[in-house]
This record gives C-alpha cells, structure tokens and sequence, in this order.
C-alpha cells in the first residue's frame, strides 16, 4: 500500500513549456490527500523558490536542497545538512582565482550570487525565477550555507570537487550548472528524515521525477516513476515511466497502479 509520494518540482510538476502545474496534477494530489496518501516535494528549489512554484498546494512536508532542508508543512525543521566552512573557505579562493565563474549561496531563507552571466540567464528563463542579488562571496563566510549552485561544465567537476568542494558533491540536472550539497545529503536521504518524522515505512512510498538529481530517490523509493520528459539515463533508473508533465503523467501513473 502506498502511505507516501514524493514528487520533484521542475519537469515533474510543473511543465518546463507552460512553468504551472497541469489542471490533471492538481487533481490527483487533491484526490490523494483525501485518500489519506501524504504527499511530500522534493526538490533542488530552496524553501523561497520552492514556494514560488508550488505554494498555492498542499503537501505534508517539504524535501527541499536535494534533502539538505526538510521541513513540515507548518515550516518546523526537521532536518539541516550544511557545508563545511572549510570548503566555504577553499571557495573564496578559488573565486578569486576564477571570477568568471558564478556561484549562488543558499542560506537561512534567502540566495546571493556571485557573479552574473548568459549561463545564469538561461536557467532562470528555464525555471522562471529571478536572479538572485549579486553579493561578494565572502558574505558565505559563517552563514549556515544549505547549498551551492555553481555554474560550470561536468569537466571541471573532477577539480572543483577533488581540490575545492572536498566535503561536497554535484546534483546535476542541467549541462550549464550543479546543485552542490554537502556529502551525505540527497533527495533520498531527506525522505528517510522525512519518513521517520511521519512514522512511514519506506517499502510503502512512491516518488516522481525528471532529472538527474532525482536518480538516488527513483531507486531508493518502494516505486520510482520516471517523467516521459526524463533523459533515458533517468528512465533507467525509475521502475515505470510515464507520459510527460505536459501529457498528465503523474496522474496516468496512480491510474495505472490503481492508486487512484
């Protein structure tokens, strides 16, 4: 019996082409809150984005920095992974030594940036969000600092992560950037603070995304549903795939597993 869904943000519930959530995916989160099934985000989206995209739903809980800030529904923490100062520390130089490439720091309720260029654009035109402020990047210094968003190819992953971000390591879901979180931290690892909170078996829960972020949480879940928009690399990962955002695909898959 599924108790629990997880559901990713950008490409999962809300359509890259019309950035709402489809009529179809509203009902069926209605429908399964009534059925008693608690429905939970997780996203890479901090808590201001997040609330930007989806506030106007209701979910029991939030899996948010790929599952470095989980909370309840009424904002009660349940969890908190930040990054290490050292790395922070290690950051500023490294900035300093390449200014042209843009970081965003997430902290407490609020993001800066470091620098802005045509990278940092193109993803918030993607996701329609603002540019953050733009700050000096020792303003990260001895902040609680949940996440990282470094603009930068998958090549430079191998520096940045062995010689930089040590304790760190990259959710990436687009070629142009990474979510960087500290190690340990996943969407997978905040449904276990999640779950434990809520007393919830995790053979009894099911989860829905669409890009690569979402691979650990498609294979940890009692049932993985990949998006039919995910890349096949991530269809790989899933149990079942469905029609895309755009083709009422979450709500093809509970009719699917008779859920709803």
């Amino acid at each position: 019996m599924v108790k629990a869904i997880f559901f990713d943000i950008d490409g999962t519930l809300v359509s890259f082409q019309t950035h709402t959530v489809p009529k179809s995916t509203r009902e069926a989160l209605r429908l399964l809150r009534e059925k008693g099934i608690k429905v939970f985000i997780a996203t890479g989206r901090p808590k201001t984005l997040m609330m930007d995209a989806v506030g106007d739903l209701d979910f029991d809980g939030y899996v948010t920095l790929n599952g470095a800030h989980c909370f309840t529904a009424n904002h009660e923490d349940i969890y908190k992974g930040c990054v290490p100062q050292e790395d922070i520390e290690r950051l500023i130089q490294y900035q300093h030594d390449h200014p042209e490439m843009p970081f965003v720091f997430v902290h407490d309720n609020t993001w800066f940036l470091t620098h802005e260029d045509e990278a940092v654009r193109e993803i918030a035109r993607l996701i329609q969000i603002d540019i953050p402020e733009i700050r000096p990047i020792e303003t990260a210094r001895e902040k609680e600092i949940l996440q990282i968003m470094g603009y930068f190819p998958e090549e430079k992953d191998e520096e940045i992560f062995g010689k930089v971000l040590t304790h760190c390591e990259p959710m990436r879901w687009h070629p142009l950037f990474a979510d960087i979180i500290a190690r340990g931290n996943s969407k997978s690892y905040g449904i276990d603070q999640m779950l434990a909170y809520y007393g919830i078996d995790l053979k009894d829960t099911m989860a829905f995304g669409d890009g690569g972020n979402d691979i650990p949480m498609l294979k940890h879940v009692g049932m993985g549903i990949a998006m039919g928009n995910a890349a096949p690399h991530i269809q790989a990962a899933a149990d079942y795939i469905t029609t895309s955002v755009d083709e009422e695909g979450i709500m093809q898959a509970l009719k699917h597993f008779h859920i709803l």
